[in-house]
Formats: structure tokens, sequence, C-alpha cells
């Protein structure tokens, strides 16, 4: 199922930004027992991409929770994000 998740989130994130650099990654086995991840995964997102390009960090987390938006309502339990632009530092 994991796999079916990460694909369906590089869909939604690759839809909505068009980003230069995707990276996901599971890290649902670090939380292994955690009381919410029977409820759904843990997940870490890079996001690299002009759309967030004059907007702050809140907005663009805000933007990536809307992109994966029914994902959060069962599959992802925790999602890691970092979004930037092609020229800020990594």
């Amino acid at each position: 199922m994991n796999q079916l998740v990460m694909a369906q989130l590089r869909s939604a994130l690759e839809q909505a930004f068009a980003p230069s650099t995707l990276e996901i990654a599971d890290d649902s086995a670090a939380h292994a027992g955690h009381p919410g991840a029977r409820s759904g995964g843990h997940y870490r997102v890079k996001v690299v991409a002009e759309a967030f390009r004059g907007r702050s960090s809140l907005e663009r987390h805000r933007l990536v929770y809307a992109a994966v938006a029914p994902l959060l309502s069962g599959s992802i339990h925790a999602l890691n994000i970092v979004a930037r632009t092609p020229e800020e530092p990594a």
C-alpha cells in the first residue's frame, strides 16, 4: 500500500506544481507503534518549484496540503514538507 500512496503523492504534487525536483520518502517504519500510524503513513516530501516564488513558508505548506488533501483523510497521517524555489539552497 505504501507504494500506492507514494505514487498518489507523486501524481498530485506533479500536477499541482510541475516541480523541477520531487523527492518522496516513506518514514512510516520509524513510527511503528505510534497511535496515529494505524490511520495512515508518515511521509517526507521535498518539492522544488517555481510555484513557490514570492510565497512564505506557511503559504507553501498550505499549497502542498491542498494538493494532497484527498490523501490526508486516510492514507497519510503525517507529512514533513520542504518546499522551495530552484534558487533557494537545499
